[in-house]
């Protein structure tokens, strides 16, 4: 059984007269209307002008739609102060009712720098200041620092991974691997094998697979259809391959999806794909649950 999550998308047009937070919050009422599994909010920095709303606000907003499904966000490890960082999902988590789930990403240098912080090496930055979040929300006293409150209930740690080492550090420092979104069938299998046998070679269980995918799912599936292909032949988020995206009614989409299913994944995390009206948007977010129990 494949579990259907949803990743709120936070960036939003430039148009001074649109209101970003309402949009993300009007889909999260969506996502808890049709009983997705899980929801997230990502990390993004120094997108301006283009609205990004903040995944840490705005997921305390969130939450207040929310019950006790597992919810969580994205962190750009590098990016973050291990000891805010800790202390954010420490809060977080205890105002959320269920599971908290934390993923995490190297991010591009562009967003690092503009963090004032000079990153040589992002992946060995990211597993220090990982291990060093892991250690303060235990209670642990690191670097003559502890952080309170913790969270009430065992963290999900989701790490964002597609190269070899990468998928090495999932399988050492996470209960989870989070796949990239932009990676298809083919992709997908390889990663996964890779990640397989890290977990092997480490003498560990494999942890929970999850994959993230941009979907469009409409009562109008030509619609949806004819969008997802246009949005292709623009070179959509750097030139995805049709497998990597899912769209058109809610049997498309669910059969699209399943492919995922099939190679293992637990958790498919979907975000409307970008472009789609904000009124679609929240339809697909809807329809979404009727894919999920497709997925079922």
């Amino acid at each position: 059984m494949v579990r259907l999550g949803i990743s709120l998308a936070s960036a939003h047009t430039a148009d001074p007269g649109s209101d970003a937070a309402a949009w993300v919050i009007a889909r999260a009422r969506a996502a808890a209307r049709s009983g997705l599994a899980s929801l997230t909010i990502g990390d993004h920095h120094a997108t301006g002008p283009m609205p990004y709303v903040q995944n840490v606000p705005m997921l305390g907003r969130v939450l207040a739609e929310w019950d006790a499904r597992p919810a969580g966000l994205l962190f750009l490890v590098p990016a973050w102060n291990p000891v805010l960082m800790a202390e954010q999902i420490g809060t977080l988590a205890s105002i959320a009712e269920g599971p908290f789930i934390v993923q995490t990403g190297l991010g591009g240098r562009d967003q690092v720098d503009a963090m004032g912080i000079d990153v040589a090496h992002r992946g060995r930055t990211l597993e220090a200041n990982l291990s060093k979040v892991q250690a303060l929300l235990t209670g642990d006293e690191v670097d003559g620092v502890r952080i309170a409150p913790t969270p009430p209930r065992d963290v999900e740690w989701w790490i964002g991974a597609h190269s070899a080492d990468a998928l090495d550090r999932a399988a050492r420092l996470g209960t989870g691997w989070y796949a990239d979104a932009g990676i298809d069938r083919t992709v997908g299998l390889d990663q996964r094998d890779t990640y397989l046998d890290a977990c092997e070679r480490h003498g560990r269980e494999r942890g929970r697979m999850a994959i993230r995918k941009d979907v469009f799912v409409s009562d109008d599936a030509g619609r949806a259809r004819r969008f997802g292909d246009a949005a292709l032949e623009r070179g959509y988020r750097g030139g995805q391959p049709r497998g990597a995206v899912a769209y058109g009614g809610v049997d498309d989409v669910a059969e699209q999806l399943a492919v995922f299913g099939d190679l293992g994944f637990d958790d498919v995390i979907v975000r409307t794909m970008t472009g789609v009206p904000q009124d679609e948007a929240v339809r697909s977010i809807e329809l979404c649950g009727e894919v999920a129990r497709a997925l079922a």
